[in-house]
């Protein structure tokens, strides 16, 4: 996978206002978080602390802190300085100079090069930061609760060639670490029934995939939740989406990734939006428990099944 962004407290917090007179702190964005993270990983690539670099530059401290944190901008100048002395290769220099240019407008596209979602910067740093994650998914088991098996086919099902399937899988499996560490996010998942009667690959592919929906669902942080077909249908339910929420004052962030490119969202509104249909969904949902017992029946239904269109067992 690569180099991995750092995790928890990688996302600079603003200094509280003085009592005595005001600061102007710059709040950080999707977009100056994901510099930042590219300037960062820039220094570490070539071994040199932050302090020997700001000296080198004749800079403070404090703007190499501000601007690997995402809390300030740079000038053409201090740009081409900063990547000449981090000796960052063409294609880097090319897209810190576009992310430099960019606009925070709420929304933030980033594609995906052929590849899928899992490898993108700006993904990695968001999740591995997040306090709580609530994830929807109409028709596929979300890439964090996937099977090895279970990617690997989804992948190749996609159309993608054997090199990038190779490359993609372990890194999808790297990223699933977000919810094992230390400070792993609290994370609910919504996942609809449908999914659950959807084969992918073979009986035994789905059996593995929901044995382990099952088994995580006794995770402590984790809520794997299922939305019965029983319910009938939502507007909420058309759309996949993933909101987590950080320490503040850094705001909520939402993603939405489509077959090539995903869009991160942080306008205000949008991310009501977004709350709001996880109020619906949470209605909606059956409870952990009832979850549980969902997953398992359906596997126990894989496990035996020999007729690819018998019914499935009853969830509701």
């Amino acid at each position: 996978m690569g180099w991995i962004p750092p995790l928890i407290g990688s996302f600079a917090l603003v200094e509280p206002l003085a009592s005595t007179a005001v600061k102007t702190e710059r709040l950080t964005t999707v977009r100056s978080r994901e510099l930042g993270a590219e300037l960062r990983e820039a220094r570490t690539r070539i071994n040199l602390n932050a302090d020997k670099l700001s000296k080198s530059l004749g800079w403070s401290a404090s703007k190499v802190s501000r601007l690997e944190h995402g809390q300030r901008g740079a000038d053409e100048f201090d740009l081409g300085a900063l990547l000449g002395r981090l000796e960052v290769d063409a294609a880097s220099r090319a897209r810190i100079r576009r992310l430099i240019r960019e606009q925070d407008l709420g929304y933030f596209l980033r594609a995906h090069a052929g590849r899928v979602a899992d490898s993108l910067t700006c993904l990695i740093i968001h999740e591995r930061a997040a306090i709580t994650m609530c994830k929807y998914e109409p028709m596929l088991i979300p890439g964090l609760l996937q099977t090895e098996s279970y990617a690997r086919t989804v992948l190749e099902l996609n159309g993608h060639s054997p090199d990038v399937v190779a490359e993609q899988v372990p890194a999808r499996m790297a990223r699933q670490s977000v919810l094992t560490g230390p400070n792993s996010p609290a994370a609910e998942f919504f996942i609809h029934e449908t999914t659950l009667g959807a084969r992918i690959g073979s009986n035994r592919i789905m059996q593995d995939q929901l044995m382990r929906l099952s088994f995580m669902s006794e995770w402590a942080r984790i809520r794997p939740r299922v939305i019965p077909a029983s319910v009938g249908g939502h507007p909420a339910m058309s759309h996949s989406f993933n909101l987590m929420t950080f320490t503040p004052p850094v705001g909520p962030v939402a993603y939405v990734e489509s077959d090539v490119a995903t869009v991160f969202v942080e306008d205000p509104d949008a991310i009501r939006a977004y709350q709001r249909k996880r109020q619906v969904l949470a209605g909606l949902a059956l409870d952990a428990e009832q979850s549980r017992s969902a997953f398992a029946r359906w596997a126990d239904f894989y496990d035996r099944r020999e007729d690819r269109d018998a019914p499935g067992p009853d969830v509701a």
